[in-house]
């Protein structure tokens, strides 16, 4: 499991300094180079489909890492905390 975590803070995805909710999008648009606006627009697009918006987002907020590199669903799993 260890080396899937570290796989996603490989990809260089992290919760953005722009954050308004959990920085999911701020993230992808630091990642991308896409304005913070556009990214926020597409997700909330996203969210009118039945089910996928919020389970996109539910994912991210699981598997994008803070800044200081944790991942909320690897502490959630570690037995020490």
């Amino acid at each position: 499991m260890e080396t899937f975590f570290d796989s996603i803070r490989k990809a260089g995805f992290t919760r953005g300094p722009n954050r308004l909710v959990g920085g999911i999008c701020g993230g992808i648009a630091a990642k991308t180079g896409v304005s913070v606006t556009v990214v926020r627009i597409g997700m909330l697009l996203a969210f009118l489909l039945p089910f996928f918006g919020v389970a996109a987002y539910l994912v991210g907020w699981l598997l994008l890492p803070w800044q200081d590199g944790t991942i909320p669903l690897e502490r959630l799993l570690s037995p020490r905390r």
